[in-house]
């Protein structure tokens, strides 16, 4: 038998083929309840507590914030937020001592919130616009019930789409980066 030199196209059809589309975004995810995401509660405080309090709570529990409450307990009103980059910014940033510094001189007050009834949706809307990474979330009565951050957000997107994220591989002209490599 003749070998055809046709033979070996067939095989290399594929090539002329489109990609493969990737899967699409199910944007009903957007509309998922705030509740949906994997949050913890709150880190609660009062205004006149210490900055030091904050960051070794944050440090301790692995947050990004603090919300401060008008007595330190889950069960008053939010009236401010203290968070990583209020550390770097308005202390280190301008010299001040954070042993000593009450929260409420370099806390966020009356920052925006969301209410349970709120969507995936409306906090990425709010962390976009604002350039917020956390978003306290509130019942009826304005009391904290949990906060939202970025990685929230992330982990959630992670979880609904594992195959598409979990199995790439680093980007060919780039070596994987460390922890704190972004």
């Amino acid at each position: 038998m003749v070998d055809d030199p046709n033979d070996d196209l067939d095989h290399d059809e594929s090539y002329f083929d489109p990609p493969p589309r990737p899967a699409r975004f199910d944007a009903g995810l957007l509309r998922e309840s705030l509740r949906g995401l994997p949050v913890r509660s709150a880190l609660v405080l009062r205004a006149s507590d210490s900055v030091t309090d904050a960051v070794r709570l944050m440090q301790r529990e692995h947050r990004g914030c603090v919300l401060i409450t008008e007595d330190g307990s889950h069960a008053s009103r939010v009236i401010g937020i203290f968070t990583e980059r209020d550390v770097l910014l308005r202390i280190v940033d301008r010299g001040k001592n954070p042993a000593t510094l009450p929260l409420d001189s370099v806390m966020t007050a009356d920052p925006e919130v969301l209410n349970l009834s709120g969507t995936i949706a409306h906090a990425l809307n709010k962390m976009s616009v604002g350039g917020f990474r956390h978003i306290p979330v509130v019942d009826e009565h304005h009391q904290p019930v949990f906060v939202i951050s970025v990685s929230d957000i992330v982990e959630f997107l992670v979880e609904a789409f594992p195959r598409e994220v979990l199995t790439l591989s680093s980007a060919p002209t780039q070596a994987p980066r460390g922890r704190y490599g972004a």
